[in-house]
């Protein structure tokens, strides 16, 4: 539609401005307009005749309107319709021109010459707009076109229309949008769709009134201008209503497109920013005040980003804005469009079978290719193979060979046609900018970067004429690889080219060091990932000499070496590598499909850790392994779950992932030292599971640890324990949180009760177990001889399961000497079978019942046990268990009788003074033998202290006391410490963990601290003991007569003052340990992890 030719027809602004609006109106708005505009026409008050209402165009009802409307009635009615048809957007916008026009005065509004010129601005920007992106994509690859709609498909329309959207999780309105996407999946293709379809009026017409392109590539090349220069690019004239533009900024969207291509550094401060698009600025300056909401702050943005740059992105924008903002993920093509596309690529539907099966098998190269540019690479290589009858399953085994295949095929012969190589200089300066590029993110190249290094436009145009790199088909100036990949590749090649390294020019550039780019990772630097994939495969000698033969290059392999010295060095390292290094360097090393240089690398790594989450994982995993011989400790994390189903429905993947557990498995008999296997947290299919069973049963497996802690076994399996019977070294069994229940735990004591079972420690903690399991854990504690640690904790066993166990406890032929009832539900009831059995059973010595109503009832049960001389109990935990102060009594009389019982937990009971003073009566005779007492939490107050303190000086054995969690108070301290300072207290460790103390007690610990050289142990964390407080302990923590070697104190809860003093005693005395937390062990001791 031609709205320039008759604007002459118009009179004034409002006039053109009412066929603006009305050509915003689709045709079913339109036609409810007019019928809404018929029933202003009564009789009396408008003769506009219906028939020429119902039969006009837009621009035919404009002119109708503003003949039987004249003047400000036309924008009146006008108004009022579009109130009445709910189109607020247009309403609001048709308002404010309204008080726009009549602020330009009426002599302005009368002239005609302005307002012609502006009326016409957004419909020939429009235009304009419409001729500059109706094109097809340039990017050609070995001679093939790609469409250019390829990414604006339906589904992709239908995300752009969404983009905007209030925020869900915020309920705020979007005003910045990040399009993140892979190189080559299609952004800007998307873009400058986005651009063609708001010129037609298809998209964003009620929300932007304008929308700008801005091209990152272009931006870059660009020193100064003000931001009204800057988006003025596109303009059709010179004339430009700028400020009538920018005055509803809200209505305005800026498309950045490719962020990744501004090769600014973004370091401008906050301060330095600019919001005047006036003002000429380095356009650094403007994209920057852009992006960081100082220019125009109203506006939306929609901003292009690579994958691997989105974090340099996110590192600008402002937290305050996080709500307004969204990221939204560009996927390419889905799996079923890949086939779809490699299905299309080939004629033999047997040849597309065979490519798709090839391709799908290597998961990072089948995730490649949803990039189609990428998917057409790896096809075209393929074809080549097929058509030469090679094997391409061989190739697709890793990227790098199939990068090789493409850089060898577009450089070599053929159909009588000799391609033109670049010499080893041209190649040496291609990879140097390439390797640059990718570490610097930076993927245009100009002339005159080509030019300082020595290419010319004859050296560039072989490498033009391979399709390595392509000319932008808008800047003449400008280079680009023909993809990313491909850009990686040769900077890959960067590292292997012979040259002396330490003499080359670039070895002062951060890219030229090879130990920077290996310690790199791929979480914090994803954009070096491929690289280091193609490096690594690079390493592959086949490979190198295969590119020496196609470019006529030398290259060297010297880099082996180097790279096995770092990772000789990562292996060497105090701290073990974690999950995530460990499966990135499983990655790589699977890309040299060198199992030789693999055995080499492994042979520095005495424990593994690794997350097996995908096929992919699995495969690189079981490479690796595979060639393990030092392996010490391993744990796998295993959620794969649909290996089964895989080796089930498709053979030839089923035996592939058959294979592969096979070889990570077999870990278990070609590493002599590999003594502890950690599952924890696994899920393991039927086809896991066997697989490792038939491994752990190899006479060569020396397992002597198998922590299975919350592992998911699949249902319906019975076999599950029947490896116990064949593992004579096998000591340590932990199954704690998994699913076995009760019907597993009967399989195992089958296995327990085996004759050739060795095992000691068992932990069946949390495993759903009730008292149904417990008669058959009963006859395997009679029948094995191993056994002599058992964790049921955390299972609802209850009374009649316990008095189950107890049948076997009191039998002569149980060997168990530990065992953990903690959280089992039990009552008094139990204490009287219990009672009994531990004064027939001669060997157990540990016996936790914590959090269970025990209650005063029941500790006075297990007391009249204590007293018998029959038992030999050494450590009771009676934490949380529900008794009073008159079980101070019990425990005191039985304890004066007790030869045997030198741990007692009494923790979070309502002891109260009176309580700890009836024990404190106990705990200095000399008949008495505790040495580890804990009163944690037992409403404990100064009151307490005096009887406490002559307790722990007067104690001949007592080394060991936990008084957290009781409001002792400073005074109860002070009393504490003078019983310290006193040479004949043989006290070790002390327990004060919030206690209620400040600075004021704190002289008086500084001075027990100085006096005692047998206390080695103290835990203050969770006390408001101040700066003073914390100046005072550091005074006396660095002197020589302080023993102390782990003191309790969490230096984040204290000003920066205090933080500096305890970190200057960890310099000053390193044979001090300043501690923020401890992990409490079974029995919940501060100290024992220690």
């Amino acid at each position: 539609m031609d709205k320039m030719a008759d604007s002459s027809s118009f009179s004034s602004f409002s006039d053109f401005g009412l066929l603006w609006y009305l050509e915003e109106l689709n045709n079913e708005e339109l036609n409810k307009f007019k019928l809404l505009l018929k029933e202003t026409m009564a009789p009396g008050r408008c003769v506009m005749p219906w028939t020429a209402v119902k039969m006009a165009n837009r621009k035919q009802l404009a002119n109708l309107i503003n003949k039987y409307y004249p003047g400000k009635q036309a924008w009146t009615i006008t108004l009022r319709l579009f109130a009445k048809l709910n189109l607020k957007d247009l309403y609001e916008r048709a308002k404010a021109e309204t008080n726009w026009t009549e602020k330009m005065g009426p002599e302005v509004a009368e002239a005609g010459e302005i307002p012609e010129a502006m009326l016409s601005a957004r419909t020939e920007y429009k235009l304009r707009i419409k001729e500059k992106f109706h094109i097809l994509d340039k990017n050609y690859l070995l001679g093939k076109p790609l469409d250019f709609h390829h990414g604006a498909s339906q589904q992709q329309q239908k995300l752009l229309e969404r983009l905007f959207d209030v925020n869900v999780r915020g309920g705020e309105q979007l005003h910045t949008v990040v399009l993140r996407g892979a190189a080559g999946v299609g952004k800007t293709t998307l873009m400058r769709k986005a651009m063609l379809l708001w010129a037609e009026g298809k998209l964003y017409r009620h929300k932007f009134t304008y929308v700008f392109y801005l091209s990152g590539r272009e931006i870059s090349q660009v020193k100064e201008k003000s931001f009204a220069q800057l988006i003025s690019k596109d303009w059709p004239s010179t004339e430009i209503p700028i400020e009538k533009i920018l005055s509803q900024p809200s209505r305005i969207l800026f498309i950045i497109d490719g962020f990744d291509e501004l090769n600014f550094a973004f370091e401008e401060p906050e301060f330095a920013l600019c919001g005047d698009w006036t003002q000429v600025h380095p356009v650094s300056f403007l994209i920057s005040s852009l992006l960081r909401k100082v220019m125009l702050p109203e506006s939306s943005l929609l901003v292009t980003v690579r994958l691997t740059a989105s974090n340099r992105l996110k590192r600008l924008f402002s937290q305050n804005l996080l709500k307004s903002q969204c990221y939204v993920d560009l996927k390419g093509m889905s799996q079923d469009e890949r086939k779809e596309h490699i299905y299309k690529f080939f004629e033999e539907e047997s040849w597309a079978v065979n490519v798709f099966n090839a391709i799908r098998n290597n998961e990072r190269l089948f995730d490649m290719c949803h990039v189609p540019l990428v998917c057409q690479l790896v096809c075209t290589c393929l074809k080549q193979q097929m058509e030469r009858n090679d094997d391409i399953t061989r190739l697709c085994q890793t990227t790098t060979a199939v990068l090789t295949c493409y850089i060898s095929s577009v450089f070599s012969p053929g159909d009588g046609y000799l391609p033109s190589l670049p010499n080893e200089a041209q190649l040496r300066s291609m990879c140097y900018l390439a390797a640059k590029g990718v570490w610097t993110m930076t993927h245009v190249l100009y002339r005159n970067d080509l030019r300082k290094h020595g290419l010319t436009t004859c050296d560039t145009s072989v490498f033009l004429d391979m399709n390595i790199l392509q000319k932008d088909a808008d800047y003449d100036n400008c280079y680009l690889f023909a993809h990313l990949h491909i850009q990686e590749f040769f900077a890959a090649m960067f590292y292997v080219l012979k040259s002396d390294w330490e003499d080359r020019e670039d070895s002062s550039q951060s890219f030229g060091d090879l130990n920077l780019l290996l310690d790199s990772k791929s979480d914090r630097d994803p954009h070096l990932t491929q690289l280091k994939y193609f490096l690594f495969g690079l390493l592959n000698e086949e490979l190198v000499k295969q590119l020496e033969e196609t470019l006529k290059c030398k290259m060297s392999l010297k880099i082996k070496w180097e790279v096995l010295q770092w990772i000789k060095v990562l292996g060497n390292s105090d701290i073990s590598p974690s999950q995530l290094v460990f499966l990135d360097l499983f990655h790589y090393l699977y890309e040299t499909q060198d199992e030789a240089f693999v055995a080499q690398a492994m042979g520095n790594f005495s424990k593994v850790f690794i997350n097996i989450c995908k096929e992919i994982h699995l495969l690189v995993s079981s490479f690796c392994l595979k060639h393990c011989r030092c392996l010490q400790t391993l744990k796998l994390d295993i959620i794969m779950i649909n290996s089964s189903s895989a080796a089930e429905t498709k053979q030839v993947d089923g035996d592939r992932i058959t294979q592969c557990w096979q070889n990570l498995f077999s870990v278990l008999h070609t590493n002599e030292h590999l003594t502890e296997l950690d599952l924890c947290h696994s899920n393991l299919d039927i086809l896991t599971l066997k697989t490792f069973y038939q491994e752990l049963k190899h006479p060569n497996c020396k397992l002597q640890r198998l922590l299975l802690k919350f592992v998911v076994f699949p249902e319906g399996y019975d076999s599950t324990f029947s490896f116990l019977t064949h593992k004579q070294n096998l000591m340590h069994l932990d199954l704690k949180g998994s699913n076995i229940e009760d019907h597993g735990v009967k399989l195992l004591c089958e296995a327990l009760k085996h004759p050739e079972c060795k095992l000691q420690n068992l932990r069946l903690e949390a495993c759903n177990l009730t008292a149904i399991c417990c008669l058959a854990i009963s006859k395997a504690l009679i029948k094995s001889q191993s056994l002599v640690f058992l964790n049921l904790s955390t299972n609802n066993l209850l009374d009649s399961g316990v008095t189950l166990l107890c049948e076997a406890l009191g039998h002569p032929e149980c060997h168990l000497e530990r065992l953990s009832l903690e959280s089992c539900g039990l009552t008094e009831t139990s204490c009287e079978d219990l009672s009994l059995a531990l004064i027939r059973n001669k060997r157990l010595t540990h016996l936790c019942l914590a959090d269970n109503s025990v209650g005063d009832r029941g500790v006075k049960l297990l007391s009249a046990a204590l007293k018998n001389p029959e038992c030999t109990l050494q450590s009771l935990v009676l934490r949380r268990c529900h008794f009073t102060s008159l079980s101070g009594e019990y425990l005191s009389a039985s304890l004066l009788h007790n030869k045997s019982l030198i741990h007692l937990d009494l923790g979070s009971n309502s002891l109260q003074d009176c309580g700890v003073n009836l024990l404190c009566n106990v705990f200095h005779q000399q008949s008495c033998n505790l040495q580890d007492v804990e009163l944690m939490s037992c409403v404990l107050t100064t009151e307490c202290c005096l009887d406490l303190a002559c307790a722990f000086l007067h104690s001949p054995s007592l080394s060991s006391l936990d008084l957290g969690y009781n409001d002792l108070q400073d005074e109860g301290v002070q009393i504490l410490c003078e019983a310290l300072r006193n040479p004949k207290c043989n006290l070790q460790k002390l327990g004060l963990e919030y206690c209620g103390l400040t600075s004021l007690c704190c002289q008086d610990l500084s001075s027990a601290l100085l006096s005692n050289q047998k206390l080695i142990k103290m835990n203050l964390t969770q006390n408001n003991l101040g700066h003073e407080g914390i100046k005072t302990l550091c005074e006396v923590l660095t002197c020589p007569e302080c023993k102390l070697q782990v003191l309790g104190l969490c230096k984040d809860a204290f000003d920066n003052k205090s933080r500096r003093l305890l970190e200057a005693v960890g310099v000053r005395n390193p044979n001090l340990a300043i501690k923020p937390s401890y992990n409490y062990n079974e029995y919940g001791s501060w100290w024992r992890c220690f």
